[in-house]
């Protein structure tokens, strides 16, 4: 195993979206993590989107990679990468493209129909373009096209409902999603290393994991490995394997499943930075492969640091 002896990661926290104390609990235990292998870190915390203030602290750290702990806009929509990759300094995850397909609910989709990866049915309003009639029928999730940890987002199971559903999805963006809700098992998948971790179901009393029931509700659990048929495991991974790579995402991410009735799964989206606090769900899916938390937290430091050195390497040659 490689040491990390001399290398100083900056943690990248906080954030200017909705989900900056989201942030801040997963770079604790990031922090944690790395403190108790001996590695050095220090935690920076982001609340602003200008670029030279940003590189500036960066600069004035010293950092030699960056593990980004930042979610939502200005973490996961490709911007804080693009200021990386102009300092040339090696970060944890995709780049700046991919980061924000993975982001940008309405363009993912549009790549999982190219790539004949199934999605549950959609289509796409704005505040100019309201629905005289439903081409899908019900239930539906409406949500916000260009948010995360389920912000915004609403299951209607009649027509009365959908107004107060749009409302507030249109609190969080100009555009709204709205698709079939696909009853039956949610599940998700870690990737690690371009490779599918185990699949795990998420089990609550809801109708979907809303920002309540992912942080802060106990009466939740987890089956880890979920059981399902070997056939169908291997197939839901396939599935969520297929979407990380089409998106162009790469070292890890983690996708959210729908599996339905008759066991067909449906991507619903790619998360490319996905939560690491006590309640997230690619450190479960990982633990299911024997990989612990610290190890996991190693590993996406290495393929940075792997790929900096190759990057650095081929700008001197």
């Amino acid at each position: 195993m490689e040491k990390l002896d001399n290398i100083l990661v900056g943690i990248l926290e906080g954030g200017i979206s909705e989900e900056r104390e989201i942030s801040h609990l997963s770079a604790e235990n990031v922090y944690c993590a790395l403190r108790r292998q001996g590695i050095k870190s220090v935690r920076l915390d982001i609340n602003t989107d200008d670029k030279e203030r940003i590189k500036r602290i960066l600069s004035e750290n010293r950092i030699d990679v960056v593990f980004i702990a930042l979610h939502g806009r200005f973490g996961e929509d490709g911007r804080i990468q693009t200021i990386l990759e102009e300092l040339k300094v090696p970060y944890t995850g995709s780049a700046p493209y991919a980061s924000y397909l993975a982001m940008d609910k309405i363009a993912s989709k549009r790549v999982f129909l190219k790539n004949k990866i199934p999605t549950p049915p959609f289509f796409v309003l704005d505040r100019k373009r309201l629905p005289q009639e439903f081409n899908i029928s019900f239930p539906l999730v409406v949500k916000p096209y260009f948010s995360g940890s389920s912000i915004g987002v609403s299951i209607i199971r009649e027509e009365e409902e959908f107004e107060e559903a749009l409302e507030e999805a249109f609190r969080w963006g100009e555009k709204v999603i709205v698709e079939r809700y696909i009853e039956g098992k949610e599940l998700t998948v870690g990737i690690l290393e371009d490779k599918p971790l185990g699949v795990v179901e998420i089990v609550y009393q809801k109708d979907f994991f809303d920002f309540y029931t992912k942080y802060e509700n106990e009466e939740i659990s987890f089956l880890a490995p979920a059981k399902l048929e070997e056939k169908i495991y291997k197939r839901v991974q396939e599935i969520a394997f297929l979407a990380h790579k089409a998106l162009g995402c790469r070292d890890f991410s983690r996708i959210d499943i729908r599996l339905d009735r008759e066991n067909n799964p449906f991507v619903l989206e790619v998360n490319s930075i996905p939560g690491l606090t006590s309640h997230s769900l690619l450190p479960l899916s990982a633990k299911c492969c024997g990989i612990e938390f610290d190890e996991l937290i190693r590993r996406m430091i290495m393929l940075a640091l792997s790929r900096g050195r190759y990057l650095y390497e081929k700008e001197c040659i």
